[in-house]
C-alpha cells in the first residue's frame, strides 16, 4: 500500500460520479491528498494528468498523446465498465495499467428498465395528465381508463446482450410471469438457446438492449427493424445511444409504429439542440439523462470499488484490469 500511498492521483471528472453525496473516505485512504476537479474538458485532460501517477477518470478522454507525454502515469482507473474512452493501445505500450468496474449498478439499472417499462405499459403519464385536466371529475364515475394498460405476465422480453445486467434484467422480467427470449447479438457467436435477433423481433412485446456498442451492433435498431416489432411493443435502451437510431425511432412513434420507448443514453450525451427525440410532441417515450446506473448506492460503490483496484494494484493483483 505505501507504493500508492506515495503516488500523486487525480480524479479528472468527479462531478460525473457525485453530486456531493457521497463518501471519498475509501478513496483518500489509499491515495492519500487526491486532487479532485469535478470536471475537466479534453483540452484540459493533458495539463491536469501531468505530474500525476494514478488517475481517475469517468468520462473524461485520456488519448495516446496524453499517455506519451506522461511517463510517470502507472494507472488509469476508471468508474465505469466501458473503457472506450482511454486509447488501451497506447497505455499497453507504456505499461500503464487501467482498470475498470464491473456489476456496480446491477441492481440500479434493473429498477430503472421496469421503472419506465411499468410507466409506459400502465400509461402513468398519460394518466396523470389526464387527472390534472380534470378528466377523472368530468368522467362521472369512480374510475376512468380511456388509455389501455397492459400486463406483463405471459408477454415476451426480450434481450440483446446477456452479460450481469442482461441476466439480472431478464430475472426480474421472469418473476413478472414474462417469457424471456435472447437474441444472438449480431457480430458475436450463434448460442444454444438463443434466437437471431430478425426472428425474435415480431414476437417480442418488449426488447430491451445490454449489449456493447461494436461496428456490429451500431445502428442495431433502425428503421427497418422497427418496422418488425408489434405497434404495441416497447423499447429500452439503458446500453449505449448509438445502439438505435433514433431519428427512425421519432418518427415510428409519432407514427404509431411502436408502442413505446424508454431510452436513458443517447449516440451524443448531452444532446444537441434539435435531437430528434427531444421533440415534446413525442407520444409514449420516456426519455432520461443517462441515469439507469445512478442510484446513490451505486454511485457510492463506484468510489469503494475504486479504491479496491487501486488497492490490487499496488499489491501486484490484476483485479478488474483491462490491461
Amino acid at each position: 500500500m505505501s507504493y500508492i500511498a506515495h503516488m500523486r492521483a487525480v480524479f479528472l471528472d468527479f462531478g460525473t460520479v457525485s453530486n456531493g453525496d457521497l463518501d471519498t473516505a475509501s478513496l483518500e485512504r489509499v491515495v492519500p491528498g487526491l486532487t479532485i476537479h469535478q470536471q475537466t474538458s479534453n483540452a484540459q485532460v493533458a495539463g491536469r494528468v501531468a505530474g500525476f501517477e494514478v488517475v481517475f477518470a469517468n468520462k473524461a478522454f485520456i488519448d495516446r498523446a496524453t499517455i506519451a507525454a506522461n511517463p510517470q502515469l502507472r494507472l488509469i482507473a476508471l468508474t465505469a465498465t466501458g473503457v472506450d474512452n482511454v486509447d488501451l493501445a497506447a497505455a499497453r505500450e507504456s505499461g500503464v495499467a487501467v482498470c475498470n468496474l464491473l456489476d456496480y449498478c446491477t441492481q440500479s439499472v434493473v429498477q430503472h428498465v421496469f421503472a419506465m417499462l411499468l410507466a409506459l405499459t400502465h400509461r402513468l403519464h398519460d394518466y396523470g395528465q389526464l387527472l390534472r385536466a380534470g378528466g377523472w371529475e368530468q368522467a362521472g364515475q369512480f374510475s376512468t381508463f380511456p388509455y389501455a394498460i397492459r400486463e406483463l405476465h405471459g408477454r415476451v422480453f426480450g434481450i440483446v446482450g446477456r452479460g450481469t445486467l442482461g441476466r439480472a434484467v431478464g430475472r426480474a422480467a421472469a418473476a413478472f410471469g414474462m417469457r424471456v427470449e435472447i437474441a444472438n447479438r449480431p457480430g458475436g457467436p450463434r448460442l444454444n438457446g438463443r434466437v437471431d435477433l430478425d426472428e425474435l423481433l415480431p414476437r417480442a412485446d418488449v426488447l430491451s438492449l445490454h449489449c456493447p456498442l461494436t461496428d456490429a451492433t451500431r445502428g442495431l435498431i433502425g428503421a427497418a427493424r422497427l418496422a418488425c416489432m408489434k405497434s404495441d411493443a416497447v423499447l429500452i435502451n439503458t446500453a449505449r445511444g448509438a445502439l438505435v437510431d433514433t431519428a427512425a425511432l421519432a418518427v415510428a412513434l409519432k407514427a404509431g409504429r411502436l408502442g413505446g420507448a424508454g431510452i436513458d443514453v443517447l449516440e451524443r450525451e448531452p444532446p444537441p439542440p434539435g435531437h430528434p427525440l427531444l421533440d415534446p410532441s413525442i407520444p409514449n417515450l420516456i426519455l432520461t439523462p443517462h441515469v439507469a446506473w445512478a442510484a446513490c448506492e451505486a454511485r457510492q460503490r463506484c468510489l469503494d470499488e475504486l479504491a479496491l483496484n487501486v488497492t490490487a494494484f499496488a499489491e501486484g493483483s490484476r483485479r478488474n484490469r483491462v490491461c
